[in-house]
C-alpha cells in the first residue's frame, strides 16, 4: 500500500461536516505514515476540517483497458487502490509548517530547494495521521488481493 502512496501525487480527500460530505482532489506527499497536504489560508476544506478532523484519503489507478465481458460474467480490470483513514491537523505554527512543507516538496521533487519560514506565510500545511489503511489489487485472472493495516497511535 505504501508503494502505491509513494508512486502517486494526486488523491481525493474526503471530509464531512454536519452530515454533508465533501471530497476534493489534492496533490499530496506521503512520509512516515503521514499524508501531507498544502492549501490556501481560507476555504471550504478548512471549514470542514475545523468542524470534523476525521478524514478519509483515497487514490487508485487502473492499467490497461476495460475488456467487454458477457452479461453477468465477472468484470476484470487491472487496478490498485488505497484508502487511508485518519485524523487531520492544520499546521498553524510557522516553523512546523515550514518543516512539513519542505517534506511535502521533497516527496514531489526530491531535489527541491529548502523553503524558509518567511516563504510559507501565505499557505497552510495539513498533516493526516493515518490510523487505518486498506488496499486492493486486482489483476486479470487472479483473485483480488486485499490488505488492511491498523497503525499504533502515539498518544
Amino acid at each position: 500500500m505504501e508503494k502505491i502512496l509513494q508512486g502517486e501525487t494526486l488523491g481525493l480527500l474526503g471530509l464531512c461536516r454536519n452530515g454533508t460530505p465533501y471530497v476534493v482532489p489534492m496533490t499530496y506527499g506521503y512520509s512516515n505514515g503521514k499524508i501531507l497536504l498544502h492549501c490556501a489560508l481560507k476555504g471550504k476544506k478548512l471549514e470542514y476540517l475545523r468542524a470534523n478532523p476525521n478524514v478519509c484519503f483515497t487514490l487508485g489507478w487502473q492499467s490497461g483497458t476495460i475488456i467487454r465481458h458477457p452479461q453477468g460474467a465477472q468484470c476484470n480490470a487491472n487496478h490498485d487502490s488505497v484508502i487511508c483513514y485518519g485524523m487531520a491537523r492544520i499546521i498553524d505554527d510557522i516553523n512546523e509548517r515550514c518543516k512539513v512543507l519542505n517534506t511535502f516538496n521533497h516527496c514531489l521533487q526530491p531535489d527541491a530547494k529548502e523553503i524558509r519560514p518567511d516563504e510559507v506565510l501565505n499557505c497552510l500545511a495539513i498533516e493526516i495521521m493515518i490510523h487505518k489503511m486498506t488496499g486492493r489489487q486486482q489483476r486479470k485472472g487472479i483473485e483480488h488481493t486485499y490488505w488492511e493495516y491498523n497503525f499504533k497511535l502515539n498518544k
